[in-house]
């Protein structure tokens, strides 16, 4: 049967077609197409543009082996699986067309997701992995990812001018092109070459985002290998660096897309700032604006926390909320053989697990940590989990030291298999959410605004989007951070005395001796995180200050 793509009508306000490209979606626990907060947040966005009606369509990768499937060797240490996923709900729209990669035709098909199998804008996943590609050229689409530079410069391609060709394919008007991160850059020379190699014509189009200030978020590749590739289709290297307006040998992806792009944001009102301090130097970039993420209520609250919130049934609220704590912890007995207490203060650390981030802050001072966590006056009980990247040794060498630090604490555990069900799970189950990252260097972040929707407290450095949510003391808890320009192990010896005064002396007494005044706390935040943290008012922003602008 011949695929027909008519989905949902979309409302008058948002009539204008806008096509979002991104190299990872996490939009459900049985779509393992992610690996962190670059994939929650455009699971979220796609939701609110269903939500919304708005007249926009989602294109990533169909990964056949995902990210990785995170489990344990038999020293508990962390274990990184491959395993080969189908997915039958994704129907196979026929479509089969080439794109150019190193010179030759890979066979690209594309896969539709219907809205409503997951409350989704419309969405279509490309792969290559058919019989009609050779070995290599199928591995292409096999691993979110690729460490090897030439398999990420084809995925790169794929999405770029396979999600290009197909919105042709497909007969698509498409009024604005938006590249979530600078994955799908080749969509802005295949649109160049589409419109008479007129720069102008692009800049009408293209549309950015970008999300990190860490030099590995900003992809920069050798231009030799960029030409080998066919990463700039037909159009001249002499013409590409002329209009991309380069004169050495290497390409910033990020750099480049500013410059094709008639608008792009960062994605909190400190990135902004980071973003425009990092970028605005350079000539010919466009304007970049702040647009913080934000996430999905739909999917990510409890609905019977919410109610009690509503009907302000403090009761009922604390009964939920002891429940969901003993829906975790039978996670926690399972993985690793530790019974946690309901009634304990139950901090969370878990995200994508990247060194920034510093998962092990709080572990620093280790003796003073070790009195904290066997304070039987004011006990604490902490949970970790995340996936660190398969090949960042470093990462994995953080994951196993915190289960090696604290095997010998039946209040502290490490989890592993962190995909949405897990972190769902882990939002609903804290009292606490810390976030610890070495400031300036979070862009964003938006597990806690999860989190505070599931009435746990944010304890956190603040950086990305917490200067714009919190009030210390009023709906969580701020880590004072250090000088920008202290060397790093100053900097992280000084935050980690910070985060355990701000426990020992803030936290913990509240929660113990005043907890009428901790779940005021806990009630401002899930007050304060909707909606200007929920993801509507996002997808209503990219509509109007980057789609319309």
């Amino acid at each position: 049967m011949e695929f027909t793509f008519k989905p949902y009508a979309p409302a008058a306000k948002y009539k204008q077609a806008a096509a979002y490209f991104s190299m990872e979606f996490a939009l459900d626990q049985a779509l393992k197409i992610y690996s962190g907060g670059l994939g929650f947040l455009a699971g979220s966005h796609m939701r609110s543009a269903y939500e919304l009606k708005q007249n926009l369509v989602g294109i990533g990768i169909l990964w056949s082996y995902g990210y990785y499937d995170q489990g344990r060797n038999p020293d508990q240490t962390l274990r990184v699986d491959y395993t080969q996923k189908s997915y039958s709900y994704l129907q196979d729209t026929g479509l089969l067309f080439p794109i150019t990669i190193h010179g030759a035709d890979v066979h690209v098909r594309a896969l539709y997701l219907a809205p409503e199998v997951f409350g989704t804008a419309p969405m279509f996943f490309l792969t290559t992995d058919i019989p009609e590609n050779d070995y290599i050229s199928r591995t292409i689409s096999h691993h979110l990812y690729d460490p090897d530079a030439a398999a990420r410069v084809a995925q790169a391609i794929l999405l770029g001018v396979g999600g290009g060709k197909l919105l042709d394919v497909l007969n698509r008007q498409t009024d604005v092109y938006h590249l979530n991160e600078g994955h799908g850059l080749p969509l802005a020379f295949y649109l160049y070459e589409k419109h008479g190699r007129k720069l102008e014509e692009v800049q009408k189009r293209l549309v950015f985002t970008t999300h990190t200030p860490e030099l590995a978020g900003n992809e920069e590749r050798p231009m030799k290998l960029l030409t080998d590739m066919s990463f700039f289709g037909p159009v001249p290297e002499d013409e590409i660096r002329r209009v991309a307006r380069l004169d050495g040998t290497t390409l910033n992806y990020t750099l480049t897309a500013l410059r094709f792009a008639r608008r792009a944001n960062g994605v909190s009102k400190v990135h902004g700032e980071v973003a425009n301090e990092m970028w605005g130097h350079y000539e010919g970039i466009c304007p970049i604006i702040p647009i913080t993420n934000s996430q999905n209520g739909t999917y990510w609250r409890d609905p019977q926390l919410a109610g009690a919130l509503k009907s302000k049934n403090d009761g009922a609220l604390l009964a939920r909320k002891q429940e969901l704590k003993k829906a975790l912890f039978k996670v926690v007995a399972d993985q690793t053989g530790n019974i946690f207490d309901p009634e304990v203060l139950t901090i969370v650390w878990a995200r994508r697990f990247a060194a920034y981030k510093r998962a092990d802050l709080i572990l620093r001072h280790f003796e003073r940590f070790v009195a904290l966590a066997t304070n039987a006056k004011h006990p604490i009980q902490i949970i970790w989990a995340g996936k660190p990247y398969p090949l960042d040794q470093g990462a994995i060498d953080v994951f196993n030291s915190l289960i090696e630090r604290t095997k010998n604490l039946p209040n502290c555990a490490v989890l592993v298999g962190y995909e949405l069900e897990l972190s769902a799970e882990l939002k609903k189950g804290s009292d606490i959410w810390l976030n610890t990252p070495r400031y300036p260097r979070e862009a964003s972040g938006t597990s806690g605004m999860t989190a505070a929707m599931n009435a746990s407290v944010n304890l956190s450095i603040a950086d990305g989007w917490i200067p714009e949510f919190i009030r210390d003391g009023e709906n969580g808890f701020v880590i004072p951070h250090s000088p920008v320009d202290q060397p790093d192990d100053v900097k992280d010896d000084a935050e980690a005395t910070a985060l355990l005064d701000v426990l020992e002396n803030h936290v913990l007494p509240l929660y113990y001796d005043q907890p009428k005044d901790f779940l005021k706390v806990v009630k401002t935040a899930m007050k304060d995180v909707e909606p200007a943290f929920e993801s509507a008012r996002m997808a209503k922003e990219y509509y109007e200050k980057l789609y319309k602008a």
